[in-house]
């Protein structure tokens, strides 16, 4: 803040002839990787809010997307297998976002009304903008009582990265999809996926993983 401060107050000929926090480093790291939204969650604020509202707390943990890819989504963006949309992370960097369209996802967007060229509408049926759709959040986290939880509409990231796992998809693809290193994906899922569900899908890969590589013996 002190920087922000300092740098209006740059001038040649004026107090600052340069801003003296330049350089230092931020303490604060906003890394909420590990925090999501519980299925418990999802539904109180469902119960509070439009279907419209719904449709996209629920796409973006079926899918990972940050809001703005997500309020842009289009149906042409939406193939046989995949959705497939050029995304973005930051000012410059840019990435293409391909998820599997498994089962939890095919049933969502079944249920989504087509009303417009994007997937998710305002309650008129037109494409949300962010500073509409941000409001409306807002006001649906107010009246479910969440607005004194720490859970953001990002956090509903982590939330896809559990389903995507529980989809079977590996953890090094859920990475990629995420654009997030392994070890976060993997500390998710430590957390939040049912121990038992995770026991039987790493067998599951193990058993997978054998019946390659291991040759049956040769009967004499």
């Amino acid at each position: 803040m002190l920087s922000r401060v300092c740098s209006h107050g740059v001038d040649p000929e004026g107090v600052l002839t340069s801003n003296p926090c330049i350089g230092i480093k931020h303490l604060y790291k906003g890394d909420r990787s590990d925090i999501i939204w519980l299925d418990t969650d999802i539904k109180q604020i469902k119960e509070h809010t439009s279907w419209e509202v719904g449709f996209a707390v629920d796409l973006a943990a079926h899918t990972g997307l940050r809001m703005g890819d997500l309020l842009r989504l289009s149906w042409s963006h939406i193939g046989e297998n995949e959705i497939t949309l050029s995304t973005s992370k930051g000012k410059k960097q840019r990435l293409v976002a391909i998820i599997p369209l498994y089962d939890g996802l095919r049933t969502l967007l079944d249920a989504i009304p087509k009303r417009s060229t994007t997937v998710l509408t305002n309650t008129r049926g037109r494409p949300w903008t962010t500073n509409g759709f941000g409001t409306s959040f807002d006001d649906a986290k107010i009246a479910a009582k969440l607005k004194e939880v720490d859970l953001h509409f990002h956090d509903l990231r982590g939330t896809a990265a559990t389903k995507f796992y529980i989809a079977g998809i590996p953890i090094r693809s859920i990475a990629e999809i995420m654009a997030w290193d392994e070890d976060s994906v993997e500390k998710i899922i430590r957390r939040y996926v049912n121990r038992t569900a995770l026991t039987k899908a790493l067998i599951e890969q193990m058993n997978d993983a054998g019946t390659k590589t291991v040759k049956p013996a040769v009967k004499l």
